[in-house]
């Protein structure tokens, strides 16, 4: 049964794919939870709508225009909330609803919420390209080389902020390159999970991990297993019982955070 599956190319290019996804997330994920910062990624995520909604309009390489929209609103969320004019919370609710609403108009505009746009929302391994494989990979390799250059000062700010800063850590570059690396794995989960379920991608498979409660490197190899695990199992899912890929992943990761947490909480 395992066999036949990957005699699909489209199968193997969703694998693919999918487990450098999987990677990826959590490496960004564990610092955005810790940090407080979960719904950046759904901000992101609905800023790359506007980014896909652009790029369907004039026939652009969707992915990109998300990546590129992801990358200037992420900038832009930072430097409002360094300003401290307007709270955290109120600067991504600005810019999720604004790039909501800047969707929506453009997809009236263009007439249709077609087929490629819900692959786009929910995710589809079959839409997922060769040149989608080379260019997940090649930005999910920059944003691994660029987190490890930082490694320590981002595990530092993630911890004691104000410590890092009195230390002459540059706080406000570090957190920029952060923000920076989760739009752009935001685009990268887009062809995987879809717009609508990549904060999930990026957020539960670190909070299952932070369950167990272990040191900070054991959490990361736990919630990078978590992840591969589910993203695998779900597309292995809804190929067999023709499901939505992003939903099943999500599903599955769901299914193993709740196993987790009644585990722990019985063991107490």
């Amino acid at each position: 049964m395992f066999i036949n599956i990957l005699q699909y190319g489209f199968i193997v290019r969703g694998l693919e794919a999918g487990v450098i996804v999987a990677l990826i997330a959590p490496l960004i994920g564990i610092f955005l939870v810790l940090r407080r910062y979960s719904l950046i990624a759904d901000t992101l995520a609905h800023v790359s709508l506007a980014g896909i909604a652009i790029g369907l309009f004039f026939g652009i390489n969707p992915v990109m225009t998300a990546l590129g929209t992801a990358v200037v609103a992420s900038l832009g969320i930072e430097k409002l909330r360094v300003s401290k004019k307007i709270y955290g919370e109120s600067a991504l609710a600005l810019f999720l609803s604004g790039s909501l609403a800047l969707a929506i108009v453009i997809l009236s505009l263009a007439r249709g919420f077609n087929a490629n746009l819900f692959n786009y929302l929910f995710g589809s391994i079959v839409t997922v390209t060769p040149a989608d494989v080379w260019t997940i990979a090649i930005l999910a390799l920059v944003t691994i080389i660029i987190l490890f250059a930082f490694f320590k000062e981002l595990v530092f700010i993630s911890f004691d902020e104000e410590a890092a800063r009195v230390a002459g850590i540059p706080v406000r570059f570090i957190n920029a390159i952060l923000i920076i690396l989760a739009a752009l794995t935001v685009s990268l989960s887009i062809p995987i999970v879809g717009v609508l379920l990549i904060s999930a991608l990026i957020v539960i498979p670190v909070v299952t991990a932070l369950q167990l409660k272990l040191s900070f490197i054991k959490t990361i190899i736990w919630a990078e297993i978590f992840s591969v695990a589910s993203v695998i199992a779900g597309i292995f899912t809804s190929f067999y019982f023709n499901l939505s890929t992003g939903g099943a992943i999500v599903l599955i990761m769901l299914a193993i955070f709740i196993i987790i947490y009644l585990f722990k909480k019985n063991s107490n």
